[in-house]
């Protein structure tokens, strides 16, 4: 696959009148909305999660249930790096589900939060956004290389609050890159210890619907519809 998802459409997912338990496919889980709509281009998730007690149900339950698909890839396996286990997840949801090729946001925590920032600044025209769950972004990496797209490209750094002050150094050097280049990075802290709390995820929920709204909604999907 050359650097991209594929554009391809299908339409044989069913609809659904509840959220359904994340689906096991080959190389990824598959996350359906609430009231699944096959007519409807839905804005697609790719979480990345290192740890094995990521539970993508509950966190698509606490992030919207109606909103997105959401795609967790399975860990490489060996021989295949991070990026193609992204890029297949990405197929096998436009293939399961009707999803909108220019609204395919990437979403990583802790190192897999530094890891979603480095495909994500490698390939700006591929994703609407891109969010860090507390991972840092990946400074003396020439992650601008492509620095006309990536102005283009939303990017969210959510971080707890402890962890902030531990990296204040680190985090003034990337608020001063981005602003040294002309890119677009929101950040929020949060005072809990949890990083995937409520908070976090209803945030992260907000800021996707602002980017593809051009607002934030005052009711979950009302705008997207």
């Amino acid at each position: 696959m050359a650097g991209r998802p594929s554009q391809r459409r299908s339409r044989r997912a069913a609809v659904a009148p509840a959220a359904r338990p994340p689906v096991a496919t080959p190389g990824c889980r598959l996350f359906l909305p609430q009231g699944y709509e096959p007519g409807y281009d839905y804005p697609l998730l790719v979480w990345l999660a290192d740890d094995a007690g990521f539970d993508l149900g509950r966190v698509m339950a606490r992030t919207s249930l109606r909103n997105f698909v959401a795609v967790q890839p399975e860990a490489p396996q060996p021989g295949m790096d991070r990026d193609d286990a992204v890029w297949a997840a990405i197929e096998t949801a436009v293939d399961r589900a009707s999803i909108h090729a220019r609204r395919i946001f990437l979403v990583g925590r802790r190192a897999a939060g530094t890891e979603a920032f480095r495909i994500a600044c490698r390939n700006p025209e591929a994703f609407g956004g891109v969010i860090s769950i507390g991972g840092d972004f990946p400074l003396d990496e020439s992650a601008f290389a492509r620095l006309r797209q990536i102005r283009r490209l939303p990017m969210l750094m959510c971080q707890r609050a402890g962890d902030a002050f531990a990296a204040a150094g680190r985090i003034d050097r990337t608020l001063r890159l981005f602003h040294a280049a002309g890119a677009m990075l929101a950040m929020r802290i949060y005072p809990g210890g949890r990083d995937l709390s409520r908070a976090v995820l209803a945030d992260v929920n907000r800021w996707i619907m602002d980017e593809i709204c051009g607002t934030a909604p005052a009711l979950q999907s009302e705008c997207a519809r």
